[in-house]
């Protein structure tokens, strides 16, 4: 029988260089993705008969809305891959553990002689039933590879989600852990999720300074061209808007 190994404990202070060292990645891209934006191609992803319900008047309030949603969700994205590096990070000084190979499992590890399969979400509401069965098809294949390889060892797999709860831990196929609960797995310290929180604000108030002059910036200019393009007499064109983000003439037209 395979000896069980002591487990490692985690430096906080080894977690702090850690984001210190890789934080300003997100903000980088957090900034890039801003600078890179064009206002005609956020008004063709969105949707522009939520506004008109919303009674939105201006062309600055529109144009704000429009941004604050695209943003929102590709910065949870960008986060969402920094927060996944950091697991893999405390993971490995703990267990060993590394980025995984396999397809769609972001990381694998020993503990107490079982193999652990992890794909790592953001939070536990990340996915419609096409996203979660796929999951389980790249689990499914990750075990028959990895069954080939390791002998006497229990592979489970594991969905770790970084924020939020899920108490129902069993889902059959696999174990889902969230939050507090994620953290303690990776790492075996119970109070890991409270810790990391702090580092995070690493020169926080700095980075979010030059992304607001960049972000209002881009807001004027917007504004400026939204009222050029689809305001008439000093009112939204909510028509133009329209046929513009969903007539077959539009896409015709856009795509010459």
């Amino acid at each position: 029988m395979k000896k069980k190994e002591s487990m490692k404990q985690i430096n906080i202070k080894d977690v702090q260089k850690y984001v210190e060292d890789n934080i300003g990645t997100f903000h980088v891209k957090r900034l890039q993705n801003l600078e890179k934006l064009k206002l005609r191609q956020i008004l063709q992803r969105k949707n522009p008969y939520l506004f008109k319900a919303k009674n939105i008047l201006t062309a600055q309030d529109l144009v704000k809305n429009l941004l604050d949603a695209h943003l929102s969700s590709q910065e949870e994205t960008i986060f969402g891959d920094f927060l996944e590096g950091l697991a893999i990070f405390i993971c490995g000084k703990v267990f060993d553990g590394k980025k995984s190979a396999a397809e769609g499992v972001d990381l694998e590890f020993e503990r107490d002689n079982i193999k652990y399969i992890v794909s790592i979400k953001s939070g536990p509401n990340w996915g419609n039933n096409s996203q979660i069965n796929k999951m389980k098809d790249n689990f499914k294949k990750a075990k028959r590879i990895l069954g080939t390889n390791i002998s006497q060892t229990n592979i489970v797999a594991v969905n770790g989600c970084c924020y939020g709860r899920d108490n129902q831990f069993d889902k059959g196929d696999y174990i889902k852990y969230c939050g507090q609960k994620f953290w303690e797995f990776i790492s075996g310290n119970s109070d890991l999720y409270a810790q990391i929180i702090e580092p995070l604000g690493h020169k926080a108030k700095e980075k979010n300074e030059e992304f607001l002059k960049a972000y209002s910036k881009l807001i004027n200019q917007f504004t400026f061209e939204f009222g050029r393009e689809f305001c008439m007499d000093g009112e939204i064109n909510w028509d133009a808007l329209v046929k513009f983000n969903s007539s077959i003439e539009g896409t015709t037209r856009n795509n010459r």
